[in-house]
Order: C-alpha cells, then structure tokens, then sequence
C-alpha cells in the first residue's frame, strides 16, 4: 500500500463552505427530500441568450487554440471600456489579465505577496477563499472584522490601526460576500488617505458584485483613486452580472509593476483562458445589458422580501442587504449556534444556508441566505423555518 507523504502547506488549504452545504443539499435531494437551496452563490438565471450565441458561434469559427495568457486583445478592450462605462476611468488595456473566474486573482496576488513573517489581511467575515490561501501562502492572516452594528462595513480607521511593517496586502470586498454589506464612499477616502502613509502596502480590490446594489447605494470602485492605481489590484468579472458561474472568466486590473509577473503565473497555472468562452465575455460587454438590469431588478424583489421575513422569525435579527445577493441575519436570539442553526434548518426543515462561520469567526451567531432563488421558494423557505422554530 502507498505510503504518499504531502506537503505541509496541503494541511493550510481551506475550503468554501458553500459548495459543501451544496452537496449535502443534493444528496439529500437524491434520497427524496424536498429541498429548497438558499446556500449557493449563484444567479438562478440563464445566461442571456446572445452570450451563448456568441460562445457557440466562436466555436463553429474554429475558435479552438491557445489565445494570449492574458486574454485576447478584443476581450481587454471590451473590459476598458466598460470599466470607463460604469466608473468613468481610463485602464490600459495591456493592464488587464483574463483567468478563468475570480478566484485565480485572489490566488495569484497573494502568492505574490504572502510568505512566512509578513501578514495579509481580508475582510471576516469575507468570502472563505481569502483566508484559506492567505494560510496556504505562508502569511499570516490579519482579520477585518466586519461588523452588524456599521452595515457590515469597514472601518477605515481601524484597518489602518492594524497595519504593521510585516503587512503586505490589504483585500476588501464591497459589495460583500457573505453579508451583502457595501462600504460607504466616505470610509474609502478614509482608507485610500491613510495608506499613503504607508506605501510598502498593497491592496487587492474585489468588486465582483459592483453592478449589484440596491436602494438607490452607488458603486465606488478603488480605480477612481489615481494615488494608489500603482499598487492596486481591482478583481471583477462576468459570473454574477451576467449569470456565466459555469463559464469561467474573469479578469482583473494590474499596476504596470504587477504585470509580467502575474501573466508568468497565469502561464505556470493555466496557460490561457478557453476561447470560445473569451468570445462570449466580448459580446457580455459589448452587447445589450437590459438582461443584467432585469436580474437585478429581481434581485432587488426577492431582497426586499427576503430582509422582511427574516426579521419576522423569532430569533432572528436582520440588517438590510445593500449589494450581492445576500442576506445575513443575526440568529442569537434562537439559542442556536451557526452551525446548528445550519444543519437543522437543513436536515429538518430542508432548506440550504451556510452558517456565519464558515466565513470566518466574525460571522458566528449568524446564516448567510442567497437570495439567488425564486420568491415562491423564498417564501416557503421562511415558512418552513418559522414552523420549525
């Protein structure tokens, strides 16, 4: 019998809750039991049908080979003008990388900057990844708590409070995974002011959810910040505006500095993202967007529904969703830790949330809720989980 023994760094790779909750959802599901899934990120919507087309089309073209590391020049272009679009800013197209969705930024900036005595820190509760490959890289991992009582956003002061001579990266995300928390202009002016004071740090920007925001909340992306473009990393991409999880493209803006160096790992990792998909990204873009204002339109329906009911449980406590797809109440009052609260509402009353915790400690005492399903389920979701508490 093999007697394989792994690296030690393995033992440091997290993993996303979500996808697990997932699994036992559909097994769940395979055995019978009706199960309504509030737990996975996703849009419950089609990809808009000109998209397809555009993949489609690009395969019956013969688009079948290598394409540049960093994505075709059509596809970058694209995405500078659609950055100027939404935020009014110049990008350089030679500044964009393409991968295949977002996590690669997230993996590739911190591997260019975590290593053992130095310290990254990320939003917690955040998106697990953050942490998982902070560990991974060797870096100490610098919590921000995020926390109910300020809307789930950052406090700019106290980010700044934690800086040390060892940090090396700062990642926020606004709009927020998992609490659907945006983070105010005013606390990001705040941030940007004080880093300038401290030059040997890097920030990594998510904005995946940037076209995602309700109640009149605008987007303020941290490429409107001149004084800190050299040292910025601003992820998006297309999996949740246009509904293209499965598809695998994104992309983010690099600083001149950054730029050699990324496109090296995405040679080592993946060589290029599929054409076919490229082409789709290009028509996403450069086509009609009335697809996207419907989905959030929709989004923007359920939330409000969803945010009402929520706080219409006994138990449970919860602010409203500024941005994402997601709800985060506060579920103290029912005596359950997340985990519990998770697994019984799962096993009991079949319906799929991710405790608080597997977002990272912060997020203890409360349930993320996708809102990415429709308002019959939602409805009947909450139902089920009154009826069980």
């Amino acid at each position: 019998m093999a007697q394989l023994i792994f690296a030690d760094s393995l033992s440091r790779l997290g993993t996303e809750s979500a996808f697990e909750v997932l699994a036992r959802a559909q097994k769940l599901a395979a055995q019978g039991k009706d199960i309504i899934n509030l737990g996975i990120g996703q849009p419950d919507f089609r990809t808009p049908e000109h998209i397809v087309e555009a993949g489609i089309k690009a395969l019956r073209d013969g688009a079948h080979g290598y394409t540049p590391a960093n994505g075709l020049p059509a596809l970058r272009e694209a995405v500078c003008a659609d950055l100027n679009r939404r935020h009014g800013v110049e990008v350089n197209p030679d500044n964009i990388v393409v991968v295949p969705g977002g996590k690669p930024t997230m993996f590739f900036a911190v591997l260019m900057f975590g290593q053992p005595g130095v310290e990254i820190m990320y939003p917690n509760p955040g998106f697990p990844i953050y942490e998982s490959v902070i560990k991974y890289s060797g870096a100490t991992p610098v919590p921000i708590a995020l926390e109910e009582k300020n809307g789930f956003a950052f406090s700019a002061e106290a980010v700044l409070a934690k800086i040390t001579d060892r940090t090396r990266l700062i990642i926020i995300n606004s709009p927020a995974n998992p609490t659907g928390g945006v983070t105010p202009k005013e606390e990001i002016d705040k941030l940007v002011k004080g880093l300038l004071d401290h030059p040997h740090v890097a920030l990594m920007s998510d904005e995946i959810y940037s076209n995602m925001l309700y109640g009149g909340r605008e987007h303020t992306s941290l490429l409107q910040y001149p004084e800190i473009r050299d040292r910025l990393i601003m992820l998006d991409g297309w999996s949740k505006t246009y509904a293209m999880t499965g598809w695998r493209l994104g992309y983010a803006v690099w600083p001149d500095s950054m730029v050699d160096a990324v496109t090296r790992l995405c040679i080592n990792d993946h060589s290029c993202v599929n054409a076919a998909t490229q082409h789709a990204g290009i028509a996403a873009l450069r086509g009609p967007q009335d697809a996207v204002r419907e989905m959030v339109a929709q989004f923007d329906a359920r939330r409000q529904v969803i945010v009402d009911g929520l706080n219409a449980l006994p138990g449970f406590r919860c602010a409203d969703a500024a941005g994402a797809f997601y709800a985060f109440p506060n579920i103290e009052g029912t005596g359950m830790t997340a985990r519990q609260a998770q697994d019984r509402f799962l096993n009991e009353a079949g319906v799929a949330t991710v405790a608080g915790t597997s977002f990272g400690a912060w997020g203890e005492g409360y349930l993320r809720f996708s809102y990415a399903n429709s308002t019959e389920n939602i409805v009947e979701a909450l139902r089920r989980i009154r009826e069980l508490l």
